[in-house]
Formats: C-alpha cells, sequence, structure tokens
C-alpha cells in the first residue's frame, strides 16, 4: 500500500497501520514525516493496550513490542539527533491526536487511559526539551549524528 493510501483514514486503522506508514516514509527517505507517525502510532498503541488489559499477550502486546524494536530503533536514532524538532513533533502528534478520533478506542469508554497517555507523551517532549544539551552531549560521545 503506497504511503498516501495507507494515511487516508488512518485515524480508523489498527495502531500497527502508523508503524507501517512510518517504516515506508522512513525508507522512502521522509524521515520527518516517519518521525512524526511513529510516534502517533505508538501513542495510539500505547492507549489500545492501556485500555485493554486482557488483550491476549502474544498477539497485539507483542506486536507493539516487535514494532518499538524494528521500526523504533532506526525511527528514535534519527529523531533523538534534532530533539528540538523532536520536541516540536511531539507536540504535534499531541495536537493531530485530539484532534482526530481513534477508530480503535472510544474516548467515552477509556478517557482515563487516553488523558495518561497524552500526559506521558507530554512528559516525554518535557524531558527532551530539558535534557536537550545533555542528549546532545551523550549521542556525540556515542559516535552519533546531532542535526
Amino acid at each position: 500500500m503506497a504511503p498516501d493510501v495507507l494515511r487516508d483514514g488512518i485515524e480508523n486503522r489498527h495502531p500497527s497501520a502508523y508503524y507501517i506508514l512510518a517504516a515506508k516514509l522512513f525508507n522512502d527517505g521522509k524521515r520527518d514525516d516517519a518521525v512524526f507517525w511513529f510516534y502517533t502510532g505508538q501513542l495510539r498503541f500505547r492507549t489500545l493496550l492501556g485500555c485493554k488489559p486482557d488483550l491476549a499477550p502474544d498477539r497485539d502486546p507483542a506486536l507493539f513490542a516487535s514494532l518499538n524494536e524494528t521500526v523504533g530503533r532506526p525511527l528514535n536514532s534519527y529523531a533523538f539527533g534534532d530533539v528540538n524538532a523532536l520536541g516540536g513533533m511531539i507536540g504535534g502528534v499531541l495536537e493531530w491526536d485530539g484532534e482526530h478520533p481513534n477508530g480503535y478506542v472510544a474516548k467515552s469508554e477509556c478517557e482515563q487511559t487516553i488523558t495518561a497517555e497524552r500526559a506521558g507523551l507530554g512528559e516525554l517532549r518535557n524531558m527532551i526539551t530539558e535534557k536537550a544539551d545533555e542528549i546532545r552531549k551523550q549521542r556525540a560521545e556515542n559516535g552519533l549524528e546531532n542535526r
């Protein structure tokens, strides 16, 4: 499926679709777009898992862990190369999420989990912003690019 087709109506797709979109965009060189959709997918997937804690552990929870490793590792390596942009991108994810329905988790059924997951992502954004210099320094020490 082409990225444009996958993106159309994505808010009604399983959260794994966001990861697939992110991977396709990343492989196509559209890395900033990929980071946006990765973090959006991560937020939506965490919300799904938090709202449905009785899911079989070898299904969605295992898929989430696998996607975070296979898709998330290279995306995060890229994303943390520009912590200022990443902080802004996470703000955009929270804005997009607040403006779009979630076809897998009804707000009325899971408002507390949705609020908690959004707050957690906001805390990550704050931590990235507060520790930007430290993150850059550690990346440089590890031979990773800072943009």
